[in-house]
């Protein structure tokens, strides 16, 4: 049989921005033998491009999955989300039996999906569920005895709870350290101070605001501490609206790294704007993060720099709480108001050795790498052809 007629076909399932770019990464370190496409189960699936086909009906809802809002879920309801349950259940009855294997990456909004439309022999990989506070339900636990041949996750205590189950599952790392995004961007050559920051404002419908409030707080930060300013700009947000947001003006691009989205500044202020995909450059030459993103606050601690982040009132302070269980105080959380956020900031940048012991808390509560080699073993792929 030729090469082509052994291809393993394999679909990803994945739900939200985070869960997307891990998938994405995963894939593209993937055997070129296998044959994979993409199934987002919310939002245009923007980080699969240039990685393989997106496969599916696309669901757009307002919080994007996004449960670390208070009242999401309400609000999703009521702006029709409902409405996006069977185009996405008709799709995976349809195609049972097409692919050699499904591969689900996130919450076990997937794993229900698949079981309700009789999808089995899943390959689940937890990347919601900590360890550190909810342990999976017994309801969790039988959808995925029923639909999941294998189960990674996040820490071993989960992993311990579905093994007494019967299940095989396994903890072989965090795959988020093992698909930081890192592409065309050289963030090195842009620093002229001796500190930097990177901001990471989200995904999400609150990004701007967010985003107005860390420039902000970087404007409260003393001259003689200011640092180089970096932000992570998802493929979902929008760069001119960011610059509105907070009072900046876009500087036109003139590198041609691809990854480049130029510069934005006030005559005091300069921050430099590089893709999502380009992420982990950015983090690289950073001391410290600003922070309100889900997967990469957590990219950023397990790299060693401490994130601070503001709360609002319209955070879910339960998984807020949750979160901040496992992050411990490698996460600085303040309210959400620009003085607080830069005495928090000038208080970190002042001090080298609080950096130091902040980050180290955050690769020890993190984990490092060494999930993605078990996952690409456990799918057992035949080798490229050379």
């Amino acid at each position: 049989m030729s090469g082509v007629g052994t291809r393993q076909r394999l679909l990803f399932i994945s739900n939200g921005h985070g869960e997307d770019a891990i998938a994405a990464q995963l894939i593209a370190r993937l055997p070129k033998s296998a044959s994979v496409e993409a199934y987002p189960m919310i939002g245009s699936g923007k980080a699969y491009d240039g990685i393989c086909p997106v496969v599916g009906p696309r669901a757009s809802i307002a919080s994007e999955g996004w449960r670390n809002v208070k009242g999401s879920l309400r609000r999703d309801i009521v702006n029709g989300g409902l409405m996006t349950i069977p185009p996405a259940l008709k799709f995976l009855r349809a195609i049972r039996g097409r692919y050699d294997r499904i591969v689900v990456l996130g919450d076990m909004v997937g794993v229900l999906a698949c079981l309700l439309t009789g999808n089995r022999d899943l390959v689940y990989i937890d990347v919601y569920k900590t360890g550190a506070a909810r342990l999976y339900s017994g309801l969790e636990r039988w959808a995925i005895a029923r639909a999941c041949k294998l189960v990674f996750c996040r820490a071993d205590n989960l992993a311990e709870i579905l093994r007494q189950g019967g299940i095989d599952a396994r903890c072989a790392g965090n795959l988020m350290m093992d698909t930081i995004p890192r592409g065309d961007y050289d963030a090195a050559s842009r620093r002229k101070h001796e500190l930097a920051v990177t901001l990471l404002p989200g995904s999400r419908a609150l990004t701007a605001e967010s985003f107005a409030l860390q420039v902000a707080a970087l404007r409260r930060v003393p001259a003689d501490l200011r640092p180089d300013v970096f932000v992570a700009v998802a493929g979902s947000v929008n760069s001119e609206e960011l610059a509105r947001s907070a009072g900046l003006s876009r500087a036109p691009m003139l590198s041609t790294e691809p990854d480049d989205l130029g510069m934005m500044g006030d005559g005091d202020l300069v921050i430099h704007l590089a893709r999502g995909r380009a992420m982990g450059n950015l983090l690289d030459v950073s001391d410290l993060a600003l922070s309100q993103a889900g997967t990469a606050s957590i990219q950023a601690l397990g790299l060693g720099r401490p994130v601070i982040t503001f709360m609002n009132l319209r955070d879910r302070r339960s998984r807020f709480e949750d979160e901040q269980r496992l992050f411990g105080p490698a996460r600085v959380v303040v309210d959400a108001e620009a003085g607080n956020v830069g005495m928090a900031l000038t208080d970190l940048l002042r001090d080298a050795a609080e950096r130091e012991r902040l980050g180290q808390i955050g690769r020890e509560r993190i984990g490092g790498p060494g999930a993605l080699a078990a996952i690409v073993a456990a799918l057992d792929l035949p080798a490229s052809p050379e």
